[in-house]
């Protein structure tokens, strides 16, 4: 069979009425019949041209996918190829869980959490009503600890995905989230340690509203470049 290197694979991306291949494990398919990648691009992330193998390994699906397409050559290995762990493909092949991405699923819960924080405060100050107060400060609880946990995954979504390449989501995303974490725990520790903060909007009251409504900013920045990773806006 035809050797395939990685700039000659890339080639192969429906280009000038080219044919759309893909690589996994060292070989070539031509996936140009298939109705997932019309356009040369399947779920608006995986382009045609490219050596699927790590992204594969990491997908929902099995690899038997491919053998439905004809295979038409193989890929050269290259000095600096890089491959996943060992420990990590034993993880991935033994825990099924972590093909599907645990990042996907827990950043849900910070987003929720950091909103309902603003939310029940300002229900709060609109109605009067202690209790929307108080479960501002659980939801900000729960946002700091979940914080942590999409953080982590994020982090292991992006190693594993996107072979930790520092793409522009991910630049804004790293460092807003850091500072993200550390206003809610000011926060978090100002309330614990002045209860009735909330009780007057005159100085720190009000510098403690406002650092309280950044959060719903922060987490809409960080969620929108979240998901602009995942579902990228294709330029017409």
């Amino acid at each position: 069979m035809k050797e395939y290197t990685p700039d000659e694979l890339a080639g192969y991306n429906g280009a000038d009425g080219k044919p759309f291949y893909v690589a996994y494990e060292g070989k070539v398919y031509d996936v140009s019949e298939s109705k997932l990648w019309r356009n040369g691009i399947h779920m608006k992330r995986h382009h045609a041209g490219q050596d699927l193998t790590t992204d594969i390994k990491a997908a929902p699906h099995e690899k038997d996918v491919l053998a439905r397409y004809p295979q038409v050559g193989v890929l050269k290995k290259v000095a600096d190829e890089r491959e996943i762990p060992k420990p990590i493909d034993w993880l991935i092949a033994r825990f099924p869980f972590f093909r599907r991405h645990p990042h996907p699923m827990t950043v849900h819960f910070p987003i929720v959490f950091m909103l309902s924080t603003t939310v029940f405060n300002l229900l709060y100050l609109i109605t009067g009503v202690k209790a929307f107060e108080t479960t501002a400060f659980h939801c900000l609880a729960g946002g700091i600890l979940f914080t942590f946990v999409a953080v982590a995954t994020g982090f292991y979504t992006w190693w594993l995905n996107y072979m930790a390449k520092m793409l522009k989501p991910v630049k804004i995303k790293i460092p807003l989230s850091l500072l993200m974490l550390t206003v809610a725990v000011i926060i978090f520790i100002w309330r614990v340690m002045v209860p009735d903060i909330m009780d007057s909007l005159k100085g720190p009251g009000l510098i403690y509203l406002v650092l309280v409504l950044s959060l719903s900013v922060f987490i809409t920045i960080i969620g929108w470049n979240g998901a602009a990773m995942t579902f990228p806006i294709e330029n017409e």
